[in-house]
């Protein structure tokens, strides 16, 4: 078995204003990171119309679908922009998810990382946010539940930055586990413990500004690992965002490149124990060049390693 890296050029077609954290040097410094890694490269498809409407309404794509501008820019709130190569781009980003669930549920890899943007977990039913518009990750387990049939998926998501949209497309979706750690406060506000969902499927973990990444390892010692064992997921997917360590701009924890790389080697082994490994992996963010590729190759090697 083997790891896949799931990506496309059109994705580097994205393009936001000068000074926009979420830019395309993004996913060309995670590529280049991932360069020397032995993985099975893979073209990323355009996810399909049918795709998308899984969890977003009809109305929703078209709206974007209009508002894609031939040149410059469409803002669509204070930080979300689509420039001309943006709705194929958002279009690869969840096909190049779905095609990941795909491969590790056809047995062709162990698993898999989606390098990808825009990211999608700010991505709402009705409204994109946050850098994002489609919902990526949440549409890869509605693919996994309702194609392939799985009984249970697990998403775990360790972006700095709450993935509000995750938990507002899978809020009532009994059969999907959301797990989401955050520092709170900060930006969209959302992710309270308190916040579960209609079959209290949901657990957030919120982790103060200023903490590190003992803290971390601590919460999900504690919260976050036996959720996940006694869910029992025949798939874990990961929405891996590295804007957590030190180095990144937009918030204030305080990981380490090697918190990643033990994050992901602690979820790699609870998906050997309860699902024979199968994880997929797509990035969201990460604004410090350095940080985000650092953190990025070392969660690639434990996938790697995991995969073996």
């Amino acid at each position: 078995m083997t790891t896949a890296l799931i990506t496309h050029a059109d994705c580097l077609a994205h393009v936001t204003p000068e000074g926009h954290p979420e830019r395309v040097a993004r996913l060309e410094h995670v590529l280049h990171a991932l360069e020397p890694l032995d993985l099975k490269r893979v073209t990323a498809p355009l996810a399909a119309e049918d795709d998308i409407l899984r969890l977003h309404p009809a109305g929703y794509l078209a709206d974007l679908k209009r508002k894609s501008p031939a040149e410059g820019w469409v803002q669509l709130d204070d930080d979300t922009f689509m420039s001309p190569g943006t709705m194929t781009a958002a279009f690869r980003a969840a096909g190049a998810a779905i095609r990941a669930v795909d491969m590790v549920l056809g047995g062709e890899v162990k698993n898999a990382f989606a390098a990808i943007r825009p990211p999608g977990h700010h991505a709402e039913t009705e409204t994109p946010m946050g850098f994002c518009l489609f919902g990526n990750v949440a549409l890869a387990a509605k693919h996994a539940l309702d194609f392939h049939g799985l009984k249970r998926v697990a998403i775990v998501d360790f972006d700095v930055h709450h993935g509000n949209g995750t938990q507002d497309l899978l809020w009532d979706e009994a059969r999907a586990l959301v797990i989401t750690s955050q520092q709170m406060p900060l930006w969209p506000g959302t992710g309270k413990p308190s916040e579960t969902g209609v079959h209290d499927t949901i657990l957030n973990v919120p982790l103060p500004p200023g903490s590190d990444g003992a803290t971390m390892r601590a919460e999900y010692e504690r919260q976050v690992f036996p959720r996940l064992r006694a869910f029992k997921p025949e798939l874990i997917i990961i929405s891996a965002g590295f804007d957590a360590h030190a180095e990144d701009p937009l918030a204030q924890l305080e990981w380490q490149t090697e918190d990643f790389a033990w994050l992901t080697r602690r979820l790699c082994a609870i998906a050997e124990e309860v699902c024979g490994g199968r994880v997929v992996s797509t990035l969201e963010g990460g604004y410090d060049l350095g940080a985000l590729a650092a953190g990025a190759k070392a969660h690639v090697e434990e996938l790697i390693e995991a995969g073996k």
